[in-house]
């Protein structure tokens, strides 16, 4: 199982968020900066805590609702704004400064294949779970970040030919980062 680490404020808001996602019995994974410390180790310091979230419509509403009353802060103009955008913004309130969260719905058939076949990591004593390191490196080559897509494909429990038939089955096959 993969470790991640966090300063406190990040820590504290991984774990209200994860606390939440439970509560509401929401199937979900978390990605960007808590999958890449999970995956190629260092500490979560900055940047927005990204989550994938297997849910629909009226749950969406219930977790913008719920957060607000478990130590978030949700804006309610932006949260209509993203809504087309299947996201919903969050910020989790902290004395060290507010964390950005954002909750991504699963909207399409290969986020929700990536949630239920995800790996499990553990923040102290909490299991999450994080894409496997395929579907990561993945995300990552959508978000253009080629330099850690191939810090992950010399992982030793990367697996090159399930992450090449990915990228055929979503139309891109001749992408030749990975040689």
């Amino acid at each position: 199982m993969h470790s991640i680490r966090a300063t406190a404020r990040y820590n504290r808001a991984i774990h209200a968020t994860a606390e939440l996602l439970e509560k509401l019995r929401i199937d979900a994974m978390f990605v960007g900066n808590v999958a890449r410390a999970a995956w190629l180790g260092g500490e979560i310091t900055s940047g927005a805590v990204d989550v994938l979230a297997l849910m629909n419509a009226p749950q969406r509403n219930q977790l913008a609702m719920m957060a607000s009353n478990r130590g978030f802060r949700v804006d309610r103009d932006e949260l209509e704004q993203t809504e087309e955008l299947d996201l919903v913004p969050l910020n989790f309130v902290d004395p060290d400064g507010e964390v950005r969260v954002h909750v991504l719905l699963a909207s399409n058939a290969l986020y929700g294949r990536m949630v239920p076949a995800g790996a499990q990591a553990v923040i102290d004593d909490r299991e999450l779970r994080v894409p496997r390191a395929e579907d990561l490196a993945l995300l990552l080559l959508f978000a253009e970040d080629e330099t850690t897509v191939k810090s992950l494909a010399v992982l030793p429990e990367f697996d090159r030919v399930a992450f090449q038939e990915r990228l055929v089955s979503i139309g891109l096959g001749g992408w030749a980062g990975m040689e």
